[in-house]
Formats: structure tokens, C-alpha cells, sequence
């Protein structure tokens, strides 16, 4: 029954702990991609501060994911489950926040779709 339980708790963890890797490396490699002129047209935070962000976000993702992965073993729900979700929190406002108005300053956002006819 307890190696049931481990198994369960192994694969809810790493689910939950691959999804959130993912988000943070979204968010990074998005930063990594945006021109730096284009935080200085929205008044957000310079590009290093968002890569800096999101980086170390992505790190401590690593840092959660990987050595659970390679030992098969059920990740920690200390310090590093922590950082990580810090880490989550940190890439989702970059995604929420500051992507939508880089998006409408690069001429993708919500208020240059064309859908249907000019009238």
C-alpha cells in the first residue's frame, strides 16, 4: 500500500512540477526573444530584470524537476517546492502582465486583429 502511495505522490509531483517548468521556460525564452526597446515602450522593467526574473525562475524549476527524475524518487515539499512556486508565480505575471502589452507594441495584440468586414 505505502509504495502505491509513493508512486501516486511520484507521478502527481512530477506532473504538477513538469507542467510548472514548462510555464517558466515559456517565460524566459519569450523574454530571451523580445527586443529591449520594446520594455522601454510598455514603462515596464528593463529586459535583464525580466530575464533575471525568469531565469532564475527557470533554475529553480530545474532544481526541483531534475534530480527527482533522475533518482525516481518523489520530490522534496521544502525549500526547493518554494522557490519553485515563487519561481511559477514570477513567470506568470511576466505571461500575464507584461507579454499581453509587448505583444500590442510589436502590432500582435488584441487591438490589431482584423476579424470580418472594415464596416
Amino acid at each position: 500500500m505505502l509504495t502505491f502511495v509513493n508512486s501516486v505522490s511520484f507521478l502527481i509531483l512530477m506532473a504538477l512540477g513538469l507542467v510548472v517548468l514548462g510555464i517558466q521556460i515559456w517565460a524566459f525564452s519569450d523574454c530571451l526573444r523580445t527586443a529591449p526597446s520594446d520594455f522601454d515602450r510598455v514603462y515596464k522593467r528593463s529586459k535583464s530584470f525580466w530575464l533575471a526574473l525568469t531565469g532564475g525562475s527557470m533554475f529553480f524549476g530545474i532544481l526541483y524537476v531534475l534530480p527527482s527524475l533522475l533518482v525516481l524518487s518523489t520530490p522534496p515539499l521544502g525549500m526547493s517546492l518554494i522557490l519553485t512556486l515563487g519561481g511559477v508565480v514570477a513567470a506568470g505575471t511576466y505571461l500575464a502582465d507584461v507579454r499581453p502589452m509587448l505583444l500590442e507594441v510589436r502590432g500582435r495584440g488584441k487591438g490589431q486583429q482584423n476579424r470580418g468586414s472594415s464596416w
